[in-house]
């Protein structure tokens, strides 16, 4: 299966641009493919990542794990807060300003020391003046 997996890897034309040094990201050291089955779906993934050190895979794969798990946190925390599976902003520029906006208002949520949840800080700061004063304040 590795050989397979090496061949099919070394054919592409993004691995060949990576390898001849041609590329944008300065630093790179290593392209680092993790192949994932899921038990459930009887699947099998292959996902690629570009690396500015060069390890053992051992060393990589949980790093990896670690990454993957602080981004699928964050983007529950956003999606359980500001509802972000259930937004239409598409147009203009308004995506990239609430990608910049949504994780700052987090942080002030958060940076509030009070026993409410997240999302009941978040509803009254929407809707009390004086409370969107304090956390921005703070």
């Amino acid at each position: 299966m590795a050989t397979m997996v090496a061949s099919k890897l070394a054919r592409s034309p993004y691995f060949r641009t990576l390898a001849s040094g041609n590329h944008a990201w300065p630093g790179l050291k290593s392209v680092v493919m993790v192949e994932s089955k899921r038990e459930i779906a009887d699947k099998t993934e292959t996902r690629f990542y570009i690396a500015c050190l060069v390890r053992q895979a051992s060393a990589l794969g949980p790093m990896i794990r670690n990454h993957r798990m602080i981004e699928n946190d964050l983007h529950w925390v956003l999606d359980m807060i500001f509802r972000d599976d259930e937004r239409r902003v598409r147009t203009d520029n308004a995506p990239a300003n609430l990608a910049v906006v949504k994780p700052i208002a987090l942080n002030e949520l958060r940076s509030r020391k009070s026993k409410d949840f997240l999302r009941v800080r978040r509803k009254v700061a929407a809707c009390d003046d004086e409370a969107l004063a304090r956390y921005i304040a703070a």
